[in-house]
């Protein structure tokens, strides 16, 4: 939001220094970006006119003129094309200094000799125009300091705001805050009710009053839009950084800033019928103003008459029904609340951005629309003439905002504050933001919230308010001080610090992303799944929560490699967003992508690329951290986005917790990816969950060792296999592990070979043969029975 300093003291005038005024506002909330003067540094330069000119007889481009400062005439040469008798203009006389320390002095220019030097916006660094002198209005009194005259001792203030204080868009808003910043009174433009001086008005139909509950129109006849618009009008809104077009534009744009609502002027003429406020039809077309022509979706909300689509609603008109200066006589007038989520995301879905829409989506008072309409047409009679009708609207008070009271406790102001604050002055702050206090007794206030006011819903916003307007630096410093009670941590839950510290061990970084992505990417990754849309995205490639970590990690990838990092290992721990509003699933979960070479360059160090086993260890480490390890299972999987030969699902107790494995070729071609790239993803509750460890006591006793290779199917899993052995080799196993296996020559080709080492080693004696042998004859037994699995002969 960028305003005229001088144009918010008309408002509301405390008096401070601008420097000040500037660091209060930053202090309350109110951030200040830039001030920018209203004008370059000069000084002896007037309002001056043109009485006559000739061509000078040696320069093509240049003319002689003859220019009053009101008491003299003096001779300038000037090389302006619009230099012409009559018009008034800056007249810089010999002596004056312009921007940059040039001094006027006595010239003479091919001969002819010049007397001063008659001036552009951009000499006088109002604007960057540049194309002729700054033609001053008719009535501009001749020989007046041009600083005076245009107020040029002013400056450009530019805030930032949040999203939330969309009140604060306009000079009404900021007036309100300053009011009560420094507790001194608001002078409003009196807006009394224009009435109608004919009767001929153009009915409004609403079909989609959740969107738009309130809608008003008025017919403004036989207006002169030759007229310009008043200098002081153009002077506040070049302040604004809003470029002025012509008097209905410019009122419209004009009430905008100082009330906040965006309005638009239609030429009556281009209205067929009434004025309709419906959803677009799909691919229904629009030219708007600024010349593109673009598809409508059936989502948007759009004023239309009884033929066609006339305007975005709430974002911008189009170009066939706008004001026109050459032809329109007369106007229809435009004053509505457009509801923020009809609106948000609309204009930047078709590539815009404007005004009216940066005011929409962060919400418009309810019950502006008709002061804004009077405001607009008072203005619009009176700088282009003309007559008015009266106001047609249409209302649906159900769809409207409804605003509750809310109750506020002096014990919670004190609390959140560190301090107590009197009561008269929480009722004088809250009074002056036009907040209604209403004492309770006991220490409480019931508080109205106006209908500007549509992000304060709260006990806490309330409190806010009062922070920032008492002042964040004049709160107390305090320590927070709370009874803390030890709590327990359990001690078969792991923590995420350690498993980052573990996986930055095994030579990962970690990566944040955002939770938002783009929905052509969400459907790489999860097709056929519908997307959790954002309401109002940061951009058309940010619209999607993810479903998975692996987008954001896997661009993060991309975004490496494109800069010759050939070996990249990144892991991220985040939510995952499954589902739609109502049945929303938000799961925390650890990913990784992985790929390049399996270590580091270097003399000792071989270069061979890294396999699924590699990935498979780090994923193993991860699971093992907690000590349930053997809680978890790995077996052949399908994912959408992974291999089919080389993806393992990962499952807890039967129950899927994750998956590993190679990207998918036709994802890999998708993404641009020329070389092996391998993702895991982990829900991240059943990785921490562990187990508590136990004591046992190490045997003296000897180990006792049986090493088997066995003739298994080629599709048995070898974890079938080690799970079967284990169920049936007794307590006293203490190790199994599978430490070969073969196939090739020697093989039947639909089988392949097992060697397992098993241990076994009794806590309190040596095991004998025989009781070794029987145990082995009973797994040999199970396995031919269950997985048709052989000894190897």
């Amino acid at each position: 939001m960028k305003f005229s300093e001088q144009w918010l003291r008309g408002w509301v005038n405390p008096q401070v220094s601008r420097d000040e005024l500037v660091a209060r506002l930053s202090m309350a909330g109110l951030e200040v970006d830039s001030v920018t003067p209203a004008a370059g540094q000069f000084s002896g330069i007037v309002v001056g006119e043109i009485l006559a000119t000739e061509q000078h007889p040696d320069a093509d481009k240049l003319r002689v003129c003859q220019v009053s400062n009101g008491q003299e005439t003096f001779q300038v040469v000037c090389g302006a094309p619009n230099a012409r008798p009559g018009i008034k203009i800056p007249f810089a006389m010999i002596g004056a200094e312009l921007p940059g320390d040039f001094k006027i002095k006595k010239a003479k220019l091919r001969g002819v000799e010049s007397f001063g030097m008659l001036c552009s916006a951009a000499e006088l660094q109002i604007s960057e125009e540049n194309d002729g002198l700054l033609e001053l209005a008719a009535d501009a009194p001749v020989g007046q300091d041009i600083r005076q005259y245009l107020s040029l001792d002013d400056a450009s203030i530019e805030i930032g705001l949040t999203p939330n204080r969309g009140d604060c868009l306009s000079l009404a808003g900021l007036a309100r805050d300053v009011s009560a910043l420094y507790n001194v009174p608001v002078t409003r433009p009196v807006v009394p009710a224009v009435p109608a001086a004919h009767d001929e008005v153009r009915p409004v139909e609403v079909s989609a009053p959740a969107a738009c509950p309130r809608y008003l129109g008025r017919v403004i006849r036989n207006v002169d839009l030759s007229r310009p618009t008043p200098l002081w009008m153009v002077e506040r809104l070049r302040r604004s950084d809003v470029r002025s077009i012509d008097a209905a534009v410019d009122i419209t744009n004009y009430v905008m800033l100082e009330l906040g609502q965006p309005m638009h002027a239609f030429d009556l003429a281009e209205i067929n019928g009434g004025i309709r406020v419906r959803m677009a039809e799909e691919g229904e077309k629009l030219v708007l103003l600024d010349g593109q022509e673009v598809a409508l979706r059936a989502d948007t909300l759009v004023i239309a008459d009884h033929t066609r689509a006339l305007a975005i609603a709430g974002v911008m008109g189009g170009e066939h029904s706008g004001v026109n200066t050459e032809k329109t006589r007369d106007l229809f007038l435009e004053s509505a609340f457009f509801e923020p989520i009809s609106v948000a995301g609309k204009a930047r879905s078709y590539g815009l951005h404007t005004d009216a829409s940066h005011r929409y989506e962060r919400g418009v008072d309810s019950q502006l629309a008709r002061e804004a309409m009077e405001r607009a047409t008072a203005l619009i009679l009176e700088t282009v003439g003309g007559e008015a009708g009266p106001i047609v609207e249409a209302v649906s008070e159900q769809h409207l905002p409804q605003v509750a009271p809310v109750t506020l406790r002096a014990e919670r102001i004190t609390q959140m504050l560190g301090m107590q604050m009197d009561p008269a002055q929480v009722e004088q702050l809250l009074n002056a933001l036009e907040l209604t206090t209403t004492a309770n007794g006991a220490g409480q206030w019931t508080v109205n919230v106006p209908s500007h006011r549509f992000d304060i819903s709260l006990e806490v916003d309330l409190i806010e308010e009062l922070a920032r307007l008492y002042g964040y630096n004049n709160l107390p410093v305090r320590y927070p001080q709370a009874r803390l009670a030890p709590q327990g941590k359990p001690e078969t839950r792991g923590d995420l610090p350690n498993l980052r510290r573990l996986l930055v061990a095994r030579g990962y970084q970690e990566a944040i992303t955002y939770s938002f992505i783009d929905p052509k990417l969400f459907e790489l990754f999860s097709p056929g799944v519908e997307p959790l849309l954002l309401a109002n995205p940061i951009s058309n490639d940010m619209a999607a929560m993810r479903a998975s970590l692996w987008p954001g990690l896997v661009k993060a990838l991309q975004h490496n490699l494109n800069r010759q990092q050939d070996r990249v290992r990144l892991f991220e721990s985040g939510l995952r967003f499954v589902g739609q509003l109502g049945n929303l699933e938000q799961q925390p979960m650890i990913a990784g992508v992985v790929t390049g070479s399996r270590l580091p360059e270097g003399w000792a160090n071989g270069r061979d690329g890294i396999d699924f086993f590699d990935v498979k260890a780090d994923v193993e480490a991860l699971l093992g951290y907690s000590g349930a390890l053997s809680d978890f299972t790995f077996s052949a999987g399908k994912h959408p986005a992974l291999h089919p030969g080389q993806t393992a699902l990962i499952e807890r107790d039967g129950k899927p917790v994750g998956y590993l494995g190679a990207i998918h070729p036709e994802l890999a071609k998708a993404l641009d990816l020329d070389r092996p790239v391998f993702l895991f993803e982990l829900v991240l509750g059943d990785v921490v969950e562990g187990r508590l460890p136990k004591f046992s006591e190490l045997s003296k006793f000897p180990e006792t060792r049986r090493d088997l290779a066995l003739i298994a199917g080629r599709d048995v899993a070898s974890s079938a296999v080690l799970e079967l052995i284990r169920d049936n080799a007794g307590e006293w196993l203490t190790d199994l592990r599978l430490f070969d296996v073969y196939q090739g020559k020697g093989i039947d080709p639909d089988r392949k070979s097992l060697a397992v080492g098993l241990t076994w080693q009794h806590p309190s004696r040596t095991l004998n043969d025989d009781e070794v042998n029987t145990t082995l004859q009973n797994i040999l037994t199970s396995l031919e029975q269950r997985l048709n699995t052989t000894l190897r002969k």
